[in-house]
């Protein structure tokens, strides 16, 4: 079974050597999305809100290039630079997350570049 990158012009290029995606047979992980505007470049949004929303955007943008959408999610995972966040996070989140079964989730606290407030990566099994 062959490994297969994922790219799309409708998520931000990766600047290091890695890809947007991997897909190994049904499984598709998706790589950590931050709030870049994929056409731009530039941080969108000064909020946590704003930039959860811009990653979920990225992630589905991924997934869909992949084949998948939110509903062959298994796991997103959610690094915030600031335990502050996580109320306003959780509730741009629950803008995306809205059926049952929901992904598992797991979130976490990290450093991230300047201006960036949270990432979010996923894996998806795709029936």
């Amino acid at each position: 079974m062959a490994k297969t990158e994922i790219r799309t012009a409708d998520a931000p290029t990766p600047v290091a050597a890695f890809s947007q995606g991997v897909r190994k047979g049904p499984v598709l992980q998706v790589a950590g999305q931050v709030a870049f505007d994929p056409a731009t470049g530039d941080v969108v949004g000064d909020t946590v809100a704003e930039q959860t929303r811009q990653a979920m955007r990225n992630v589905l943008a991924v997934l869909a290039a992949g084949g998948a959408s939110l509903a062959d999610v298994v796991m997103l995972r959610v690094y915030l630079t600031d335990t502050a966040h996580f109320a306003e996070m959780n509730a741009a989140y629950g803008e995306f997350v809205t059926e049952a079964p929901f992904p598992a989730r797991t979130t976490v606290y990290v450093g991230l570049p300047d201006k960036l407030l949270v990432e979010i990566d996923a894996l998806a099994v795709v029936d």
